[in-house]
């Protein structure tokens, strides 16, 4: 079952430096939203908020319904899917195993059957490469299985820390695809940071543009370009047309 994503007048500061100015963003239940924004604009921050890896200094954020700070904070991640960057496999651990690790947390009564299943949903055969350890495939194939390891136990929502961008194109359009595919057939709720906002449109159902700990503008692709509310996410978006001109994207 997908759950709502909410974050209402976040703040945070690292120091002196204000990462996160007042943010406010809801994610219904099913839906997918996009952070998209340069370095430093704060989209890494408000998505490790929702799972507690930070604690903003003020503000509320709920998942499910749930205040974040109100439970333990094990039990919220184990029930939100978390794909970093660089997938965050365990290196010495077979892709069978690295997948099957939050059901056995959560204590499904069949761990490995759950993660065989993730597995084949992400595309990648459990009895040709189960066995496998990450180094041993390629980096696709690991992204996928950190999407299938984000999945194993169903969860409603997952976090998505630029899990494509260290892929080759074609790697990353094909990621994508899977990526898309098993979205729309578990109907998870999804948020997903990203440079890109050709990925973004591909992907989300609303794009937030972040800069500057601040959330400039969200709506859809075609909202942004009909009325884009400030100079920033005007640059933005003529950036993007000219890189999908260049890569023949829609």
């Amino acid at each position: 079952m997908s759950i709502a994503l909410e974050a209402k007048d976040v703040v945070h500061r690292f120091g002196e430096t204000v990462a996160l100015g007042g943010v406010s963003i809801d994610v219904p239940a099913g839906t997918m939203a996009a952070l998209v924004g340069e370095s430093g604009s704060g989209k890494t921050t408000l998505l490790r908020s929702f799972n507690r890896m930070i604690r903003p200094d003020s503000g509320t954020l709920r998942v499910g319904g749930e205040d974040v700070r109100a439970g333990d904070p094990i039990t919220l991640r184990r029930q939100i899917g978390y794909v970093p960057q660089h997938g965050g496999l365990l290196p010495h651990w077979p892709l069978l195993r690295n997948v099957a690790l939050v059901p056995r947390l959560v204590g499904a009564t069949e761990p490995h059957a759950a993660a065989a299943d993730a597995l084949a949903l992400v595309g990648l055969d459990p009895e040709r490469f189960g066995h496998r350890l990450p180094r041993d495939v390629s980096g696709g194939q690991r992204q996928r299985a950190a999407i299938a390891r984000a999945l194993a136990a169903r969860q409603g929502a997952v976090l998505l820390d630029e899990p494509f961008g260290a892929l080759d194109a074609i790697t990353r359009a094909e990621t994508h695809e899977t990526f898309a595919r098993v979205r729309s057939e578990i109907g998870f709720t999804a948020l997903l940071i990203t440079h890109d906002l050709v990925e973004a449109a591909r992907l989300a159902d609303t794009i937030a543009v972040m800069r500057s700990g601040r959330i400039e503008q969200t709506g859809t692709l075609g909202e942004l370009r009909r009325a884009p509310a400030t100079e920033y996410v005007e640059s933005l978006l003529a950036r993007a047309a000219s890189a999908a001109a260049v890569l023949g994207a829609p």
